[in-house]
């Protein structure tokens, strides 16, 4: 498979995690060890590694490019959402169904936009400024660093936006606190995939302390 075909596949991975997670994180909450976060944050998290092994690979402006097209994506998709609200349904139970299962709250889809969009040209720059500080050695380091603070301002913005003013204050840092602590397990769990990634398009083997062409 070439160059293209491998670029494709990522960047249909990174919309399809990133367009899922929007649709199951306001359906349902789940409790995990008594830290309540939304359904969709490991289908979000699979998003983080996948731009930093772009970024390893192809550069900063191609990661861009995918950050970019996932956020298209996503506005065309709660496009056509609406659109289907606004159809004529062929009974009420259907037209309230609809509504429940796929009607997103709009600041909560006005948080989430925003905080996709900075956190993720966050990791996309933190990823290539630790990859110049390390002289492209330690590809782990960079992937954990990036992604971990990445996912903190990702949550951090996103639960404020969305619930400031609405819950108490000392609600919302729990959910900041119990949502960034998961992301972070999933983060440091994905190394392993961001190497086998990054073997698999370029086709040899990578060295944890292999120095690689900026």
């Amino acid at each position: 498979m070439n160059d293209y075909g491998k670029l494709i596949i990522l960047t249909g991975i990174f919309v399809g995690s990133l367009i899922t997670a929007n649709f199951i994180a306001g359906v349902k909450i789940v409790n995990l060890w008594g830290f309540m976060v939304p359904a969709g944050f490991i289908a979000y998290a699979i998003t983080f590694p996948i731009t930093d092994i772009t970024s390893e690979v192809y550069g900063k402006k191609v990661s861009y490019y995918i950050v970019w097209s996932g956020f298209i994506a996503n506005a065309i998709m709660l496009a056509l959402v609406y659109a289907g609200l606004l159809m004529p349904p062929l009974t009420p139970e259907m037209q309230e169904t609809y509504t429940k299962a796929f009607t997103p709250v709009g600041r909560i889809v006005l948080a989430s936009m925003i905080a996709y969009l900075i956190s993720q040209h966050h990791d996309v720059w933190s990823f290539l400024t630790w990859k110049k500080i390390t002289k492209g050695k330690w590809l782990w380091l960079r992937n954990n660093v990036s992604t971990i603070t990445s996912q903190l301002i990702d949550t951090t913005i996103f639960i404020t936006i969305a619930f400031y003013g609405v819950l108490p204050l000392n609600v919302i840092l729990g959910l900041i606190g119990s949502h960034w602590l998961w992301k972070t397990i999933i983060a440091l769990c994905d190394t392993p995939f961001v190497y086998i990634g990054v073997i698999m398009i370029k086709g040899k083997h990578i060295p944890l302390l292999e120095v690689h062409k900026q």
